[in-house]
């Protein structure tokens, strides 16, 4: 059995990353219902949260069926992360979760996310800050380092368990590589294997696959595995890992009416959240990823696109399924 906080698991859990402007509430509950163990919320920042901003506070809607799920924030003042917590704090989730990896220009060129960094003592007495604002539990996610110069996760992540976090998520690449190249899990085993490390150690980066999934959990021995770009598109992805670690078998892929179920049921719960016309505009970045692979699909994503009502949507999803 693994603790993270009082939340317990008892097989490793499959954790769905925060992505900006995918992992919203229609989605998470998309990959809560196929097998996701748990979630974290889009990342929030902390002066927006302090400021009010709409988008902000409406990051922080989930609904019970999402537990557990963490509310994650980001900033570089400590005094405006210390109130962004409080506030997120009201919205009762199950953990604060603090972005120290967010590699996007947007918020590294304001000190936030993964700039944070390159001021290790900084990050150190940030993370301290907001376990002591809290009740809730406190988990971190971060990078390598900054470069490949200054990977330094083995350095602070006795210091980061040190200020009382629960769990600790790495992903494999530093700042400067964003997401290209490899994911590299070399260090995060070496942290993993650290006897002085007591808390969840959770890997990150590159899963896209049960197959991997097995291999990082068996070389690295990482407590659980945190899935983001895997999952776009692919939200049967935790049921297929849970099954492979559990039985070494691997489940079928979806078929064709699977996909559009799947995909209907995203478009349906948008539409609950956020209006249909805004729903049925948002869904078009997800069509080309639940039907990746599908030959002479183009006609079919072109009028998907141009769809401007549910009824529409889903009358050319029932011409996909009926074609392929």
């Amino acid at each position: 059995m693994l603790n993270i906080g009082h939340i317990h698991f008892d097989n490793t859990p499959i954790i769905l990353a925060p992505l900006e402007d995918i992992t919203d509430p229609p989605f998470r509950m998309v990959c809560k219902k196929l097998g996701a163990d748990l979630m974290y919320t889009e990342f929030i920042a902390s002066e927006g949260l302090i400021r009010d901003a709409l988008k902000s506070r409406r990051k922080l809607d989930f609904s019970e069926i999402e537990r557990p799920i963490g509310i994650q924030i980001f900033g570089h003042d400590i005094e405006s992360m210390i109130k962004a917590t409080r506030i997120a704090e009201t919205a009762n989730p199950d953990l604060i979760d603090i972005n120290f990896g967010c590699p996007v220009r947007k918020v590294t060129g304001k000190g936030g996310g993964a700039a944070m960094l390159k001021d290790p003592e900084k990050m150190i007495k940030m993370t301290a800050a907001v376990v002591k604002a809290t009740k809730l539990p406190v988990t971190v996610k971060t990078r390598l380092g900054w470069d490949s110069s200054s990977m330094i996760i083995t350095e602070i992540a006795e210091p980061l368990q040190d200020t009382g976090i629960v769990a600790l998520t790495i992903h494999g690449r530093t700042r400067v590589q964003l997401y290209g190249g490899r994911a590299d899990w070399t260090l995060i085993g070496e942290v993993k294997n650290n006897t002085r490390i007591t808390i969840p150690i959770f890997g990150n980066g590159d899963v896209t696959t049960p197959e991997i999934a097995l291999e990082m959990k068996q070389r690295y021995g990482v407590d659980g595995i945190m899935i983001g770009r895997g999952a776009i598109g692919n939200p049967w992805i935790f049921q297929h890992i849970k099954h492979y670690l559990k039985t070494g078998e691997l489940l079928s892929l979806p078929d064709i009416k699977e996909r559009t179920k799947v995909c209907r049921l995203h478009l349906e719960k948008s539409i609950e959240w956020k209006g249909e016309k805004r729903a049925v505009i948002e869904m078009r970045k997800h069509y080309s990823n639940y039907f990746k692979g599908l030959a002479n699909f183009k006609g079919f994503k072109k009028r998907l696109m141009e769809e401007v009502g549910f009824l529409g949507v889903c009358g050319v999803l029932a011409e996909v399924e009926g074609r392929y």
